[in-house]
């Protein structure tokens, strides 16, 4: 449905990113990287809830050295956020980590760059250049009359990329964050236009759940609908396997990923006789760590609930003290309203294993 803009494509580990390949979901460790058997925990806890591709703090060499005990032990491949001491660049190449997040201006000079553009080189690694609104360069910002400006974003990002370029390096993504949706879109489409490198998409500090949600789903799903954005992570403050169910509901609500169940579920009205909102949410939780791209319907009352739902692959429609359960519309049987939700599941046990068999 949307037309995406062709970039130039990169690989970190198996994963491929722009090019015309699925937007890919990451997402970031809150634990420390010291601590392997934690780290690695999480890694696989964000895997099975459809993550990609992991990013992990490295702030000092006991973490660089780490590295090598975690991805050992990772099913996606990793990358290692580095920040002013290049030194931990090369440590993080050489145990093995699949990509690096830096920004070669604030790792040192010339010769410093040119030391870990030739270690990623031989390692065939990637470079993410991310700049953030709340770090931006003192010139950039008196340039920019004191202000953040979307302007100002994309000549930090492109000041950065000429750094790789000038050292021939050319494997590189690019993400401009901020908090404000609105700048952080302008950036993006600025961006867009200006270069043929993958863009991770994100709104940084977007908050806890309640409010980062809405700012995310806003001003990515924006940008995934113009079609620009190859990879992205939500950022949000708390447990970030919640961060990569986000990702994929907003990938699946625009038809770009195919993951895991969808659910309907109507607003509710006069006509709803059952405790919906409380079945709604019993159904999704019971989806929760299901994998099968399948629709499950949750509608109010039996008037048009298997009608309104038509599309789904099963569902479920109450009435008084009893409902209905259909599939694509199609009404199959009549149970109590206690056995409306155990019913359902039955039946997305069915399908699920009727596709096995396919």
């Amino acid at each position: 449905m949307y037309e995406r803009k062709r970039t130039r494509q990169i690989h970190i580990g198996p994963v491929a990113i722009g090019g015309g390949a699925p937007v890919s979901v990451q997402s970031m460790t809150n634990t420390k990287t010291t601590d392997t058997e934690a780290t690695v925990a999480q890694i696989k806890a964000l895997a099975a809830a459809g993550c990609d591709i992991v990013r992990l703090a490295v702030p000092d060499m006991a973490a660089a050295r780490n590295l090598g005990n975690i991805i050992r032990q990772s099913p996606v491949p990793l990358v290692a956020d580095i920040h002013f001491d290049y030194k931990l660049a090369l440590e993080a190449i050489e145990q093995g980590i699949a990509a690096l997040r830096l920004n070669p201006g604030n790792i040192g000079g010339e010769e410093k760059v040119r030391a870990v553009v030739e270690a990623a080189k031989a390692k065939g690694l990637p470079i993410r250049i991310g700049v953030n609104a709340g770090s931006l360069d003192k010139k950039i910002l008196a340039d920019h009359g004191g202000q953040v400006t979307p302007d100002g974003l994309v000549e930090s990002a492109l000041q950065h990329v000429r750094i790789l370029e000038q050292a021939g390096f050319y494997d590189m993504k690019i993400s401009l964050k901020a908090h404000d949706v609105p700048m952080t879109l302008a950036a993006y489409r600025l961006m867009s236009e200006k270069v043929d490198y993958p863009l991770h998409l994100g709104i940084t500090e977007a908050g806890t759940p309640h409010t980062g949600i809405i700012k995310s789903a806003v001003g990515i799903g924006a940008l995934l609908a113009e079609g620009i954005g190859d990879t992205l992570r939500i950022s949000l403050t708390g447990d970030p396997v919640v961060e990569v169910r986000v990702a994929n509901e907003i990938l699946k609500a625009l038809g770009l990923k195919e993951y895991g169940p969808t659910l309907v579920a109507c607003p509710t009205c006069g006509r709803t006789c059952i405790d919906l909102p409380a079945i709604a949410a019993q159904v999704e939780k019971k989806l929760e760590g299901m994998t099968e791209p399948i629709e499950v319907a949750v509608m109010g009352c039996v008037v048009n609930g298997p009608g309104e739902a038509r599309g789904a692959d099963v569902g479920i429609a109450g009435g008084h003290g009893e409902g209905l359960v259909f599939r694509k519309g199609e009404i199959i049987r009549k149970v109590p309203e206690d056995r409306l939700v155990p019913e359902l599941f039955k039946e997305i046990d069915a399908i699920i294993a009727e596709r096995k068999k396919q």
